[in-house]
């Protein structure tokens, strides 16, 4: 068999999952239910984050917080303070790729 293959987590409860993890790519899977949130941090590479469902609060630096719907991609460059949030009833789904992988 020449590919990988990898399973995400299906469903509504809080998940932060790394689902690739190598020398090229970070790949991450996240479901963030009503009011939940990540911890602040600062980006670690340039990251990918797509809104897979749901609607996603970030705020970003000191700007104030921005919502992005479902079929948003977001590009947020090395660096960055990361305040992300789900203010919303609805779930939060996220596909977040760190490209270059931390540390290279």
């Amino acid at each position: 068999m020449i590919e990988q293959i990898f399973q995400m987590v299906q469903g509504d409860k809080h998940t932060v999952e790394k689902v690739i993890a190598d020398e090229n790519v970070n790949f991450n899977h996240m479901i963030l239910d009503k009011e939940e949130d990540l911890p602040e941090h600062f980006s670690n590479s340039n990251v990918y984050m797509a809104v897979i469902r749901g609607l996603l609060s970030i705020g970003l630096d000191e700007q104030e917080m921005h919502e992005y719907p479902a079929g948003t991609i977001l590009k947020i460059p090395k660096g960055i303070k990361m305040n992300v949030k789900n203010l919303h009833d609805s779930t939060l789904e996220l596909i977040v790729v760190k490209a270059p992988a931390p540390g290279k």
